[in-house]
């Protein structure tokens, strides 16, 4: 660890983590009502187990992006953090405005809107939070060294906080409040966050693979490029069957088939870049990470989401277990397994440890992904099977659902799989450390 402030990301990594845990608790329950469906019925509607569980990813995932963040940024500015206590301050509070969503979810207060259920008062919280981290990294961006790494990382920061204020927007129209809607979760996901995605990803291949920063700062141009050019207009494949125009019919199908670029791009990237390099890392198991994440989001995201995205074959699979599908690998590959790659990179720097507990990471690595791509396998029969009975053959809902039932019974067994490559992996992350930086056995996992 270069810089002292880099440790202000060990506070971000391990509340991340512990939501991270939180989310795949409510992961389980929502399983067990597919299954099980008067499963906590009295205790603990579905509606409120399944809004918990997303916003629940969305808020960890947003401090885990902080967390590598502050991290990084030090070592690219070449100067410690503008403000350590602005970042313990906000995240803080952006701790409360999830612990106050929690709490507002299951006493029923939320606003209705699919990830933008967050009472306004929660949504006020998270943006004082997100502008005091956008003002300490830029500030500690503008007094150092600017990098490709930094400034795209800050761009994409930037741009999601530009557009997260669309989430207060809230027309009376249905349509347009869909059209603006997806201005957050589409242009989140399939565009700005791809930018932080590549920005991290080039970060760990600039010091793991040994490949010369100036190669790969020229395949991150390219990546971006591609990012903004296929992800904005690409958000029209959202826009099929919400009221606007006929022409987002043929501009979504083109352009979201052309999101498939650029994760096709960071996979080409990732591997040519430890192809070409010639230091052999200690980490192996932050290598992984860092291999696995554009291999997966590839599948996920861009070969899942071609699978539905095309507006003639989206009119019989849209809002079908096809789509649960694709998001549960999407998110697990494009920005899951990063943020675990950054912590597993991370962590023997921020305790002051050689690389430790790497074999049971990596038991953690695979057991996670396997059972994650299980999961999609069978999500994604199950909306095969879905699509045809119900908007083929025009069977009622419920009576499709009674079908589904050994699909379900599977996904429950593959989140439970989920759940212990999880435990697995957090204890080789902040379990005890066998060996100090120095080779004495280390005295505390602390």
């Amino acid at each position: 660890m270069k810089y002292e402030t880099q440790k202000v990301a060990y506070a971000f990594f391990l509340v991340a983590m512990g939501l991270f845990a939180l989310q795949l608790v409510f992961g389980i329950m929502a399983a067990l009502v597919y299954v099980f469906p008067d499963f906590l019925a009295q205790l603990m509607p579905f509606n409120i187990i399944r809004v918990s569980h997303t916003n629940l990813l969305i808020v960890w995932l947003l401090i885990g992006f902080m967390g590598c963040t502050y991290y990084l940024m030090p070592e690219e500015a070449e100067r410690d953090i503008h403000s350590p206590m602005l970042a313990y301050l906000q995240l803080g509070i952006f701790v409360v405005a999830g612990v106050a969503a929690l709490v507002c979810y299951q006493l029923g207060i939320h606003e209705g809107r699919e990830f933008l259920e967050q009472p306004f008062f929660v949504k006020v919280l998270i943006t004082v939070s997100f502008l005091i981290f956008l003002y300490n990294t830029s500030m500690t961006l503008l007094k150092g060294r600017k990098t490709t790494i930094n400034l795209v990382l800050m761009l994409g920061l930037w741009l999601a906080a530009v557009f997260w204020l669309f989430a207060f927007y809230n027309p009376g129209n249905l349509a347009v409040d869909k059209v603006y809607w997806w201005w957050v979760v589409h242009l989140w996901v399939e565009g700005v966050w791809e930018l932080i995605m590549a920005s991290l990803l080039g970060y760990l291949l600039i010091k793991m693979s040994g490949v010369d920063r100036e190669v790969i700062e020229k395949w991150l141009y390219v990546i971006v490029g591609l990012s903004l050019f296929s992800g904005l207009l690409g958000t029209g494949h959202h826009y099929y069957w919400i009221g606007t125009p006929g022409y987002w019919q043929a501009i979504g199908s083109i352009f979201s088939t052309l999101e498939v670029i650029p994760f096709f791009a960071m996979v080409v990237f990732a591997f040519v870049m430890f192809w070409k390099g010639s230091r052999n890392h200690p980490n192996k198991a932050a290598m992984l990470w860092t291999m696995g994440c554009p291999t997966v989001a590839f599948f996920g995201a861009g070969v899942w989401g071609f699978m539905h995205t095309l507006s003639f074959i989206n009119y019989y699979s849209h809002g079908t277990q096809v789509t649960a599908a694709h998001g549960h690998l999407a998110f697990y590959g494009a920005y899951v397994m990063l943020i675990l790659g950054v912590i597993t990179y991370a962590m023997p720097q921020l305790r002051r440890t050689q690389p430790f507990n790497q074999v049971l990471n990596m038991w953690g690595f695979w057991i996670l992904t396997s059972a994650m791509c299980f999961m999609t396998f069978t999500l994604t029969f199950a909306g095969a099977v879905q699509t045809h009975l119900q908007r083929v053959l025009g069977m009622n809902y419920m009576e499709v659902q009674d079908q589904l039932g050994l699909f379900y019974t599977m996904r429950l067994g593959t989140g439970i799989a989920v759940t212990v490559g999880a435990v697995l992996l957090l204890y080789a992350l902040f379990g005890p450390a066998r060996r100090s930086a120095s080779g004495q056995p280390a005295m505390s996992a602390s």
